[in-house]
């Protein structure tokens, strides 16, 4: 059985006694999501991270979303993406493609994948001239308070050290105002060439996901989350705030064990 809470930023917390419910929990609520797009907009709008959050999406390839959700019109983004070949083992692209997007009928032409050819200044460059061309035609929705797209939902994992897409802590990517898109050449874990949503483009979306798991990011879960006064560090994690949107936290008990008790009722 979950248990859910708000915690400091009036985001929603969903905490889950196993790895398991998460899925089936996350499955649902993407499919929730989904339905209500399509319903609005004609389109499904979805933005992609990499790590263990593509396994944690596996149950949309069994019933009854296979058959259920309306893959047709579902786009397809990564809020961040290494700067490989498509088929290297460190591409989020692949790892999408081989544990969903291959299981399900979306249109190969709503796949919008990195250009992997180009230099990561160029692939940030041309992968934000995609995006704001999209936005022209409302294929992606457009925020009211920016020109920021508005996508209907952005996935995110969370690393141990509190980074979130390619937003490392301390880094200057994180200080970016007007790009969509950004690159970094540095990151702190291989391969250290990645594009990036930035901070205003995820924060402008109608929904962001974290999803979290593993007793290795409790004490970052905690860093996020709870109100640890002025002196708390802040970590990229701590810096997502949908401006007009919901921000919802899967987690299962394991990266929840640190959270302050009263953040979480039945």
């Amino acid at each position: 059985m979950a248990h859910s809470g708000v915690p400091k930023d009036g985001g929603e917390l969903r905490i889950h006694e196993n790895v398991d419910e998460l899925a089936t929990d996350l499955a649902d609520y993407i499919a929730e999501l989904s339905e209500i797009s399509v319903k609005e907009r004609g389109f499904f709008a979805i933005a992609l991270s990499g790590g263990s959050l593509i396994s944690l999406m596996g149950k949309l390839c069994e019933a009854p979303y296979n058959k259920t959700v309306d893959w047709a019109k579902w786009y397809i983004f990564w809020a961040d993406e290494r700067v490989v070949a498509k088929n290297h083992v460190d591409s989020n692209y692949k790892l999408a493609k081989d544990g969903l997007l291959s299981k399900v009928p979306v249109v190969p032409g709503h796949v919008y994948s990195i250009n992997d050819s180009l230099s990561a200044e160029e692939a940030a460059n041309e992968y934000e001239f995609v995006l704001r061309q999209l936005v022209k035609t409302r294929t992606v929705a457009v925020s009211e308070i920016s020109d920021c797209p508005k996508f209907d939902v952005i996935l995110l994992g969370m690393g141990p050290d509190g980074h979130v897409a390619s937003l490392f802590p301390n880094h200057m990517a994180l200080n970016e105002k007007d790009e969509w898109v950004t690159f970094i050449t540095d990151s702190p874990k291989p391969p250290p060439e990645r594009i990036t949503f930035t901070l205003p483009v995820i924060n402008s979306a109608s929904n962001v996901a974290v999803v979290v798991t593993g007793a290795n990011k409790a004490e970052a879960v905690h860093l996020a989350i709870d109100n640890m006064g002025p002196e708390c560090p802040m970590l990229p994690a701590r810096m997502v705030c949908p401006t007009n949107g919901k921000l919802v936290w899967f987690l299962d008990r394991a990266s929840a064990s640190k959270l302050e008790d009263s953040q979480c009722t039945k």
